[in-house]
């Protein structure tokens, strides 16, 4: 049997002993998937991130061996449920900090990429109507993709929009060379959260943009739905107390209202009812500035319909 080659033996073990080290040092990990990221482009993820977060990435194989042993060893770290997303495509971002700091940063590195055939579609690709920029000797290529165009000032001009590519569908060879005829580059690839570890449990990346506005508006819909329960229930709490406090006051203050009695709570209420006029002339008056025509036709009296129609009715009696 032949000796493992020492120099990969050691790399090996590196990477082992690297993985164990920042499973004890970051509390939080982010599982993200890399697909079409380059190595420039993951130099400068692993540059942005520096001083913040760790990028490891390394055989799917090596990480399961790594993590079983981990469990052994440290066996008040629960990493099973980490161990289970190991598969495709993956790496760990390790970090100590603020997670949306990180995932601003990945989204920011991402670089458009041209639609290549076998490739899933990560959008929808639409091609807006317009001129092409290409001469009428590529009209045929249009005939064959049954793509209606016109020939404008000497370049190819399409009459409509054309949705090429849907969301998840594979990209075809001709739809490829359509594009690059075209010049347009219409997807974007870079590093795609999947989920993320903390204290032992993985949750869906999706927990990432639940923020305290959003908490607090869940949290403000459910007291106002306990309050509406208890009032109609007739169940008094702390939820709703305040609108049961709110509609006895409104009920007193109807009733003092009607009579001879007042609180300084209503004492404006009251002023209000018996003498309108006062907080009409705070108001500004609709007529000011009018002219005196104006003036006369507001201040002239309302004729009574019921009387005048009815005084006609009787000259025909």
């Amino acid at each position: 049997m032949a000796p493992k080659n020492p120099a990969k033996l050691a790399k090996k073990n590196a990477f082992i002993d690297k993985l164990k080290t920042l499973l004890k040092e970051f509390p939080k990990i982010l599982i993200i998937e890399a697909n079409h990221v380059g190595s420039t482009q993951m130099q400068q993820i692993r540059i942005a991130l520096r001083g913040t977060a760790e990028i490891l990435m390394g055989k799917n194989t090596m990480v399961r061996k790594t993590l079983a042993m981990f469990m052994e060893e440290q066996e008040e770290v629960n990493v099973e449920a980490l161990l289970k997303c190991v598969r495709g495509n993956i790496g760990f971002i390790f970090c100590k900090g603020d997670v949306d700091a990180v995932r601003k940063v990945i989204n920011a590195n991402k670089v458009p990429a041209a639609a290549k055939a076998g490739v899933i579609a990560p959008l929808d690709v639409t091609i807006p109507a317009g001129p092409t920029g290409l001469d009428p000797t590529q009209t045929s290529f249009f005939q064959a993709l049954n793509i209606a165009t016109k020939v404008v000032k000497a370049q190819i001009e399409i009459i409509t929009d054309i949705h090429l590519i849907k969301t998840g569908q594979k990209v075809q060879l001709s739809e490829q060379v359509l594009l690059a005829k075209l010049n347009v580059r219409p997807f974007q690839y870079g590093m795609k959260i999947l989920s993320i570890y903390e204290d032992g449990e993985v949750f869906d990346a999706g927990v990432l943009d639940i923020t305290n506005d959003f908490l607090i508006s869940r949290l403000l819909a459910g007291i106002r739905n306990v309050a509406a329960f208890s009032r109609e229930a007739g169940l008094p709490n702390e939820a709703s107390a305040p609108h049961a406090i709110l509609n006895a006051f409104k009920n007193c203050a109807a009733v003092c209202a009607e009579i001879e009695y007042s609180f300084p709570e209503i004492a404006t209420l009251k002023e209000f009812l018996k003498d309108p006029s006062k907080f009409a002339s705070s108001a500004p008056s609709a007529a000011a500035g009018a002219s005196p025509k104006a003036a006369a036709k507001v201040a002239a009296p309302v004729v009574d319909v019921e009387e005048e129609e009815g005084a006609a009715f009787d000259l025909f009696d």
